[in-house]
């Protein structure tokens, strides 16, 4: 258990409960048609895939039977030995693979070995509320253009003297401080606290998560509400992640049309996050410089975000598997997505390294360039796959086999070497 931590199950959703999209133009459902392709048997996606709850074109689940068909399918598979205790010593050969916090002995473990300190930054949660808390009357359905099932959030629009003043009373908001660091390290800008956004101007949040772009009416910001799990039942404040303290939650996210009686069934929170700093610390193939057959992988690596995390670790499994077979580790080319979230770990200025989530910023340009947006990420969402395809037959896994049959296998098709499970 780490503090970021309610549960022992082992794949515990500790922020939000959505995989994001599923769409292959958007850079995360790319990744996972990726992912499909390098193994079509990810017990991650299929545990999603069965726990997924209306979320318009994004993946979201039921956290709680997220959590159990993942653990399911892992204490089910005849090679893997599941062991409740605190690793503190690295393996070799073997995958390390923490997330979304490492322990301070395992940490220190990986500095000792690498040579190099851990970084850290600090992952802000939202909070979610009691469905039967919300005042209906003041809330309309719908998705972002339409998307989905047309109608897959609540939201709450506010008006531009409600905006601005709630605004004010985010940036007045007492909030938790853990200590002089939070001042030294900064935080993940894909994942700002709200309190943080605010304060960087009067307009930020209502051209982030606060937006009211492709939703009908004429609200001058609206906040979003995504469905939590799969009876309707709990409901989170969409890009709400917070490190306000819970009495200022209360008072301020009340003030929101539709919550003012909300009940809140988990307060946001903030954690810490290591990662290390992969260009300079790691191989490649995200290996230790002096053993390549100790690998890295998820959020520990810099790659921030569910899918990303998971896929490394797909990729980290096969690549120990060639390097115990005798064989070279293989690398996507940066014509994927997955192949360019590796060069971006490998070949970022060290000095300036931060987490990154999957991007179509980080992919090879299309040559010659496509101007219009859309047309541009079809091209290279159409090339990446195409592209996965023949990575998959080419580093002669049964990925092959699944690649040539356009077929997705059973958990019984690729049984794999034996490992060990433990906790960070």
């Amino acid at each position: 258990m780490t503090p970021a931590h309610q549960t022992e199950s082992l794949a515990e959703l500790v922020c939000s409960n959505t995989f994001k999209s599923v769409e292959p133009i958007h850079a995360h459902g790319l990744l996972k048609a990726e992912m499909r392709l390098l193994g079509g048997g990810s017990i991650v996606l299929q545990a999603a895939d069965e726990a997924r709850i209306p979320g318009g074109s994004a993946l979201a689940v039921d956290r709680v039977a997220f959590a159990a068909g993942v653990e399911t399918r892992v204490l089910a598979h005849p090679n893997i030995t599941l062991v409740r205790e605190e690793v503190s010593e690295l393996p070799s050969p073997g995958i390390v693979a923490t997330g979304p916090l490492t322990s301070d002995a395992l940490a220190g473990a990986i500095g000792s070995r690498l040579g190099v300190q851990s970084l850290a930054f600090y992952d802000a949660i939202a909070p979610i509320v009691s469905a039967d808390s919300l005042d209906y009357s003041r809330l309309f359905k719908a998705s972002r253009y339409g998307k989905g099932g047309g109608d897959d959030y609540w939201n709450a629009p506010l008006t531009r003297e409600q905006y601005e003043a709630f605004v004010a009373a985010l940036t007045a908001g007492e909030h938790y401080v853990p200590g002089h660091e939070v001042d030294r390290v900064p935080y993940f800008e894909g994942c700002l606290p709200v309190e943080e956004m605010a304060q960087r101007g009067i307009e930020t949040l209502r051209f982030g998560p606060m937006k009211p772009i492709g939703l009908p009416g004429d609200a001058y910001a609206v906040v979003q509400l995504r469905q939590e799990d799969r009876a309707g039942q709990m409901w989170n404040l969409v890009g709400f992640q917070t490190r306000l303290k819970t009495g200022a939650q209360q008072r301020i996210f009340r003030t929101i049309p539709g919550l003012e009686q909300a009940e809140f069934l988990r307060f946001g929170s903030i954690h810490r996050n290591s990662y290390l700093n992969a260009p300079a610390a790691l191989t490649p193939h995200l290996s230790a410089k002096d053993d390549a057959q100790l690998l890295f992988a998820g959020q520990l690596t810099g790659v921030e975000g569910y899918t990303e995390s998971a896929v490394t670790g797909m990729l980290a499994g096969i690549n120990l598997a060639r390097l115990l077979a005798g064989e070279e580790p293989a690398l996507p080319p940066p014509t994927t997505m997955l192949g360019a979230l590796y060069r971006y770990l490998r070949e970022t200025d060290p000095a300036r390294f931060q987490p990154m989530n999957a991007n179509f910023g980080l992919m090879q340009p299309l040559d010659p360039p496509v101007r219009d947006k859309f047309k541009k990420k079809e091209a290279l969402a159409e090339r990446a796959l195409e592209e996965m395809r023949r990575f998959a037959v080419a580093i002669g896994s049964q990925a092959k086999a699944w690649a040539q049959q356009g077929t997705a296998p059973r958990d019984s098709d690729s049984p794999g070497p034996p490992f060990r499970v433990g906790t960070p």
